[in-house]
């Protein structure tokens, strides 16, 4: 299953160091458009064009505030997760809440970084998240297994298991789609992978993928839809590096 990006990933690392204005180009995509699709799936309006604007700190007219504050406050927590990987920091609960506080950061302060406390269906899915009073140790359980069992598999499987099992628990009231996709992330960056940008588009099929994996307890067809995501960043890594 992944031969093709193991392949992709030593030519990328052969070319290692990379041009600095190039890689300066890049990261200023992907930002904006991470941003722009992460934020998209959640039901933000913004367009792609209006959040590149909003991010070089243009009100864009007729549209709310924290449609604004959402796309200021994810390209905050992308510049979080940078620096933690450029730190090789592990993941934490400590760093996830403080990633989920970035997210909700003005939007609902008093939701930030906040395990939930009470039940939350999740809307067009038959995955019924587990009871509130199990969260903690569920997350304390979480951040053991990735130093654990975690560890002996293949990085990108890993990194699907994270986003998945993160979202199964559901541990706050709100944003955890997009934390989910930025933990998804962490862990590919820490390993020496682009992150990938899953686009509104892919909606359907992202929820779907998903929720087989929680009714059924195999993340095997998550896994198969974030290769495809993976490989075709390394194609645009590859052709434009």
């Amino acid at each position: 299953m992944f031969s093709s990006i193991d392949q992709k990933k030593q030519q990328l690392d052969s070319k290692r160091p990379f041009p600095i204005h190039t890689l300066k180009t890049i990261r200023e995509h992907l930002i904006v458009n991470w941003t722009y699709n992460s934020n998209a799936i959640e039901g933000n309006t913004l367009t792609l064009s209006e959040t590149k604007v909003v991010l070089e700190g243009i009100t864009v007219g007729g549209k709310t505030i924290s449609e604004h504050l959402e796309a200021l406050n994810h390209r905050e927590a992308i510049l979080y997760i940078e620096a933690i990987v450029k730190q090789n920091q592990t993941l934490t609960e400590w760093q996830i809440k403080s990633i989920h506080s970035l997210i909700l950061k003005g939007i609902h302060d008093d939701q930030a970084g906040i395990y939930r406390t009470e039940n939350v269906p999740i809307s067009g899915t038959r995955h019924l998240p587990p009871d509130y009073s199990q969260v903690p140790d569920l997350m304390a359980q979480f951040t053991q297994w990735l130093e654990g069992e975690g560890v002996n598999l293949h990085p990108v499987a890993r990194a699907a298991a994270v986003h998945s099992e993160f979202v199964n628990i559901h541990p706050f009231v709100d944003g955890n789609g997009r934390t989910a996709r930025l933990l998804l992330n962490f862990e590919l960056m820490k390993n020496g992978y682009p992150p990938i940008v899953i686009e509104k588009e892919q909606r359907l099929a992202y929820y779907t993928a998903l929720d087989e994996a929680h009714t059924t307890g195999d993340f095997s067809r998550f896994i198969s839809f974030v290769i495809p995501n993976v490989d075709r960043t390394f194609d645009w890594y590859l052709e434009l590096l």
